[in-house]
């Protein structure tokens, strides 16, 4: 069995002969360039800079070499540019405040200030205010909010759907492109189209657009759901219809040569509750999340993917009538999100992206030993008659030790 149908069968509900792996496959399923680097030492390859593949949160390119000794079964169909609007291309050497030559894209202009926090441009354009900065000290990049005064009675719903807009040929033909090219790897494959993420606060603050408009405070935002709910009925309105019309060119062009699509990364839940009620999620965005998966299902064979952190069984079943297949990262140290429960309550209906162990606490802090037996048990519970692909909750981060991460995937190969 491959890895592309070992990752359907999964998506399934069947059992495949073992467990699929995803590092690497989607923003939220990452590990970060620093890793990365200490990865390929511990595995005894020549060195060489890593690509920040998604330089937002400094997430390394695993290459074939790593996807091998990984034993990873899932790759990526990424756009053209970042989140920043860079073109992923023409990449140079940079070295970062600790020490490691990374590669970002030619355009990625980034420039310190007096404290040493880096900032980097929109498009790269230096003519503009930065729309993001990496404080001294961390390792990634956080988003820099350039709310224009808002004025209530002249508030556009257009003014928060600007960068939303039809495919060019060009964005096409390189999806399609860069899917001939993930096709050969023998791996399943899941794509980041972009366009869905309905209020995803990654996505609010417009990082790729020079001078945003509208609702891009992302305390304003939060507020907005609750305030302004006509206003943002009329954004999702708008944007869940460019959706549709995108993702037919994408399925025109695409077809079944891809298993599954990262449909919205949108955050429902916090460590121990819910940023909302159930009521808010059934109102405001399920009729959209429900209008772009249905669409999916009967256009396509692509599974549709949820990311949410935190606490959201409240809202399994929710995210179960609006039509998504898969739930990310399955966070399984926030309240109530125990992986017996998990899979007895909701493992026939949706697949579980990731809970396979912890990232805050026994990933970052814990003995490899403790390590190695949370995936080994928590893959005997999630991976029960299929419906699990095994990744770590979130992103691997920056400081987490090689030791660890070679316990995990020790722990996977005893599985």
């Amino acid at each position: 069995m491959n890895s592309r149908s070992r990752l359907q069968k999964t998506l399934t509900h069947q059992a495949p002969d073992r467990i699929p792996v995803d590092f690497g496959g989607t923003g939220v399923t990452g590990v970060h360039v620093k890793v990365v680097e200490g990865l390929r030492n511990h595995f005894g390859l020549d060195w060489k800079p890593v690509k920040a593949i998604e330089p937002y949160q400094m997430l390394g390119e695993i290459d074939e070499e790593l996807i091998d000794l990984m034993g990873i079964d899932v790759v990526g169909l990424y756009g053209k540019k970042n989140l920043f609007g860079i073109e992923n291309e023409r990449w140079k050497e940079c070295k970062t405040w600790w020490g490691q030559v990374v590669l970002l894209p030619g355009d990625f202009n980034t420039f310190p200030d007096n404290k040493g926090d880096l900032y980097v441009y929109p498009e790269g354009d230096l003519s503009v205010e930065p729309s993001a900065v990496m404080p001294s000290g961390s390792y990634f990049f956080n988003a820099i909010i350039r709310q224009q005064p808002i004025h209530e009675d002249s508030l556009d719903p257009e003014d928060n759907l600007e960068e939303f807009g039809p495919l060019s040929e060009e964005d096409l033909d390189w999806f399609d492109l860069e899917c001939e090219k993930l096709e050969k790897t023998g791996k399943g494959i899941i794509a980041s189209f972009g366009g869905t993420g309905l209020g995803d606060i990654a996505l609010v603050p417009g990082l790729q657009m020079k001078h945003p408009k509208g609702i891009r405070d992302i305390k304003e935002w939060y507020m907005s759901t609750l305030m302004r709910q006509d206003y943002i009925h009329a954004v999702f309105d708008k944007q869940t219809d460019i959706a549709v019309g995108n993702l037919k060119k994408f399925s025109d062009r695409i077809g079944n040569r891809i298993d599954a699509v990262f449909t919205c990364g949108t955050d429902f839940g916090t460590q121990y509750g819910q940023f909302c009620p159930p009521e808010t999620l059934n109102n405001l965005y399920l009729p959209y999340y429900k209008k772009v998966n249905d669409w999916i299902h009967q256009n396509t064979g692509w599974k549709t993917f949820k990311h949410s952190c935190g606490a959201v069984v409240p809202f399994m079943e929710s995210f179960i009538e609006a039509g998504f297949d898969i739930i990310n990262p399955v966070q399984i140290n926030a309240q109530d999100m125990k992986p017996e429960f998990l899979k007895k309550e909701f493992g026939d209906r949706l697949v579980f992206w990731g809970g396979g162990i912890d990232t805050q606490q026994v990933l970052p802090f814990g003995k490899p030993e403790e390590v190695k037996k949370q995936v080994m048990d928590n893959c005997k519970v999630f991976g029960e008659n299929g419906g699990f692909v095994f990744t770590s909750v979130h992103n691997v981060q920056a400081n987490v030790p090689i030791e660890n991460v070679v316990a995990m995937l020790e722990g996977l190969k005893e599985v």
